[in-house]
């Protein structure tokens, strides 16, 4: 979405038209490597294979994943009062634990858990494998999509899916969960509050209220990196003219519009070092 804002005020400014799509990171590393685009945004660092074969990148921003839930779910209440830890999280997408009564030992409810993944090449569903397996132990997203009760394509499709179903629990960008007008929580869909010392969620770890909330956390480090992620923007080698102009312009004025696309930029020492390496290239 952040790259849509962009290509939208940058093409008035500039009287560029850019043709942007979805698909995945997947699928526009791909694409890009076959000289199908000229740029491809990414959701992950670049591989190193694929930085063999010739692909560029550089950081453009910070993107936020969340756990999902129904706000019907049959334990929404104690869930939003006491949060789940990343363990707790982890042993529902793995089917250690498949019932909503299981979670916490002192409720009564029997309920089976739904588990929806992703079934697209998604950046977003690695890096929660990442954040669910711990620092040394992820689990690859084929892995995730084996366990999982239905996968599906795409943010949006995954959002339907937990609106429509009061025991489904899967992840989404925060874009899809807070309104992106008003930033406030309007619909089904909400965050699963992160509690990440295990000793219940305390008021420093409570910041899911709204969207502002949420990524002043991500800023000041408050909610961890994964599943926050930094984004790219990708080359088949360097950036040249239209592309790098507008790379250029991203890393620079275009930062002022992160914020309103419900995203956080990048550190002013982490833009400088991505302005030099698209500078220098390759």
């Amino acid at each position: 979405m952040a790259v849509e804002n962009w290509a939208d005020i940058y093409g008035d400014e500039h009287d560029v038209t850019f043709d942007v799509s979805g698909g995945g990171t997947g699928v526009g590393v791909s694409e890009l490597l076959e000289d199908q685009v000229d740029i491809a945004m990414m959701g992950r660092d670049p591989f190193e294979e694929e930085i063999d074969r010739g692909l560029f990148a550089v950081p453009m921003l910070i993107d936020t994943v969340v756990g999902t839930i129904n706000e019907d779910n049959p334990i929404f209440d104690e869930i939003q009062e006491r949060g789940l830890t990343r363990e707790d999280m982890a042993a529902i997408f793995t089917k250690e634990v498949e019932n909503w009564g299981d979670v916490y030992d002192d409720v009564d409810v029997d309920e089976e858990i739904t588990v929806y993944g992703r079934s697209d090449a998604s950046a977003a569903y690695k890096q929660w494998g990442d954040f669910l397996g711990g620092e040394d132990d992820a689990y690859s997203e084929n892995e995730l999509e084996n366990l999982s009760d239905g996968n599906h394509d795409g943010d949006s499709a995954v959002a339907d899916a937990i609106a429509s179903g009061e025991n489904a629990i899967s992840l989404n960008n925060i874009n899809y969960v807070y309104d992106l007008d008003s930033g406030q929580l309007e619909g089904p869909v909400r965050p699963i509050p992160l509690d990440q010392d295990g000793d219940g969620l305390s008021d420093e770890e409570d910041f899911y209220d709204n969207r502002d909330e949420m990524l002043t956390a991500v800023e000041e480090g408050n909610y961890p990196m994964p599943p926050a992620r930094e984004m790219w923007l990708a080359s088949n080698g360097q950036f040249e003219d239209e592309a790098y102009d507008f790379v250029e312009w991203v890393l620079t004025d275009g930062q002022e519009y992160v914020s309103e696309s419900g995203y956080v930029p990048l550190e002013d020492d982490r833009l400088e070092e991505a302005q030099q390496n698209l500078e220098e290239g390759p």
